[in-house]
């Protein structure tokens, strides 16, 4: 990337902490840094000489940046860490080892020592950090046991071996640094209670603690007593330099996805973000036209998340959402939180949303997003290369087909002339023919009815079509090109939903285009169109009820039966899984006969 590609994109980097990315053309993650004003220092690659050669190869290679705002400086150093151990990119070779960020753990068992560590071990300990300072770890450990007595032994004080007189009191206990529970002289619940006022401390809360240590301070000043006066004083600075654990690298979070949603009266933007093992691995933020009256925001979050989940291949077992919403599984937990980590994650996903919202309107204001048509031609020409394309793709056509929570699957088709998006001829499809949900069959039916309409309508092919979803949808859409006698007369390709590889027919490696190419943002952009408009039409039928699911079907089941049961249970999958009378709870006995005796048949 040159001085001159960076300038047109240096505008849209804002001026807050964060964690920037850098990738080459092919997509490869090349570098991952932080910065405490990320505009400010992925500027100084491009503006600054640079005599470092290592650096000056790294920024040749730059095609493409991504960025995620964190709330402060001390989560972006954190979140850099665990996602360089994550990605492992080249150019991070320094922090590739195994070198971990300390934590203080209160250790699961009887009597919990505190200590320092950098090992996790999931056996029900409480781990609390990560620190970006050794030093303000230990000193902040130190710190507490010199105020509150701990055993810091590895004895085993169960009630039975404290009862039977197993141990005697060590020099810990004479120099007053423990308060003897393995002779008994404290008590569990004692012990506990001290250990609540450390677990205050370590999260943050430390008002109290410094009210006291103050108000100590200056009774000792007060009799002169200045040494021990200017030890309280350092115990003080310590306290107030600690920084409260990170929201960006938590080890209590694992697993979870976070989906919140920005609205205005025309648009809603939905930032989705992955936690696995404690840290953010993937944040996304997606625009969403409001074109329904009776469609509320937590309709809107609750098709996003179900569209998110499926795109990305989310194993996610609880998510944490800006409202209560449906989610596509019954097994799902989620979570509305009012306070603490959860609320923390929620609101740094809202400030990433509004940043993308902001540089949407500045961009929209410049129209930056228009490009000419001398462009659009020159964007079409390198596609048709980089796809040996036997002519220019001035009409290209893609095809996507979804269904959420057992509704009927349905399909979108959208129309790019010339390189922009033809809307009056976009696309939907109700499938006809397909029996139950088979994604497969959906997408040879899908393109079957389309070209067939062309022909019999003598309109005109387009010159290259896209099938989203790799190559098993891929082969499907060919079984109807066949059967048109359509091969040779247009060219069709399948685009892999999270790569974004192209694969020909028949070809068992796909195609990579440059990253951050006109031809690869083209397919991107169109990639894009077809999901949206594709989740418009669920939430078109679904505001008109006119979408129908498999419970629908069945002889003797009504709309407000089914609806009662996919409420309970969130899908039709699940529904399937339950015994008679399971479902007998929500809709009675003669229904719940009906239901079960449907899907049971075989049986």
């Amino acid at each position: 990337m040159t001085k001159e590609e960076f300038s047109e994109i240096a505008s849209s980097i804002p001026h807050q902490p964060g964690v920037y990315k850098y990738y080459d053309e092919v997509k490869e993650l090349l570098y991952i840094g932080k910065a405490k004003d990320l505009r400010k220092r992925v500027s100084s690659y491009f503006y600054r000489s640079v005599d470092n050669r290592k650096t000056l190869i790294l920024v040749a290679q730059i095609r493409h940046i991504e960025y995620t705002v964190t709330d402060n400086e001390h989560d972006a150093f954190l979140l850099e860490s665990s996602l360089i151990k994550h990605y492992q990119p080249r150019y991070n070779i320094e922090l590739k080892d195994d070198k971990s960020f300390p934590f203080i753990v209160i250790k699961n068992e009887r009597f919990p020592r505190v200590f320092f560590t950098r090992h996790m071990i999931r056996d029900g300990s409480e781990y609390i950090g990560p620190f970006t300072s050794v030093f303000a770890a230990r000193e902040l450990l130190d710190l507490i046991k010199e105020n509150i007595p701990l055993r810091n032994c590895s004895l085993n004080l169960s009630e039975q071996n404290i009862n039977k007189g197993k141990f005697k009191v060590c020099l810990e206990y004479h120099l007053g640094n423990c308060n003897g529970p393995c002779e008994g002289y404290q008590t569990a619940e004692d012990y506990n209670e001290k250990l609540q006022y450390i677990r205050n401390i370590l999260k943050g809360n430390i008002a109290v603690v410094l009210k006291g240590l103050k108000t100590e301070m200056m009774q000792l000043a007060g009799a002169m007593e200045f040494e021990k006066a200017e030890i309280i004083k350092h115990k003080i600075a310590a306290l107030q330099h600690y920084q409260q654990k990170s929201t960006v690298v938590n080890p209590k979070l694992n697993n979870i996805d976070v989906v919140c949603i920005l609205s205005d009266e025309k648009l809603a933007f939905v930032h989705f973000m992955m936690l696995q093992n404690g840290t953010i691995i993937y944040a996304n933020t997606t625009k969403i036209d409001k074109k329904f009256e009776d469609e509320t925001d937590a309709d809107i979050l609750a098709l996003a998340y179900a569209h998110f989940r499926e795109r990305f291949n989310s194993v996610a077992t609880e998510v944490i959402a800006s409202m209560e919403i449906n989610l596509p599984h019954a097994e799902l937990k989620l979570t509305v939180p009012k306070l603490g980590d959860k609320k923390n994650l929620l609101e740094m996903g809202l400030k990433n949303a509004l940043i993308f919202r902001d540089e949407l309107k500045r961009k929209n204001a410049l129209m930056l997003e228009t490009a000419s048509d001398e462009k659009n031609i020159q964007t079409l020409q390198e596609l048709q290369e980089v796809l040996h394309l036997p002519q220019l793709p001035k009409h290209i056509e893609c095809f996507d087909n979804s269904n959420f929570q057992g509704s009927y699957p349905v399909a979108a088709m959208v129309c790019f002339r010339n390189g922009v998006s033809s809307n009056k001829e976009y696309r939907h499809f109700k499938i006809r023919t397909v029996e139950g949900i088979d994604d497969f069959a959906s997408m040879t039916e899908i393109v079957y009815r389309r070209y067939k309409r062309l022909i019999d309508e003598a309109k005109p092919l387009p010159q290259l079509v896209i099938i989203d979803g790799g190559k098993g949808q891929l082969g499907a859409a060919l079984k109807s090109i066949q059967q048109l006698d359509l091969m040779g007369k247009m060219t069709i390709v399948g685009l892999a939903k999270r790569e974004e590889s192209i694969f020909f027919p028949g070809d068992q490696t796909p195609l990579q285009l440059p990253y951050d190419s006109p031809a690869h943002l083209l397919v991107r952009r169109i990639r894009d169109e077809v999901h949206r408009f594709g989740i418009t039409f669920h939430r078109q039928l679904r505001s008109k009820g006119t979408i129908k699911n498999e419970l629908e079907e069945i002889p003797g089941i009504g709309d407000k039966t089914a609806t009662d049961l996919l409420q309970e249970f969130k899908s039709v999958k699940k529904i399937k899984t339950l015994t008679e009378r399971e479902l007998t709870r929500i809709i009675g006995a003669s229904k719940a006969n009906i239901v079960w005796r449907y899907f049971n048949e075989a049986e």
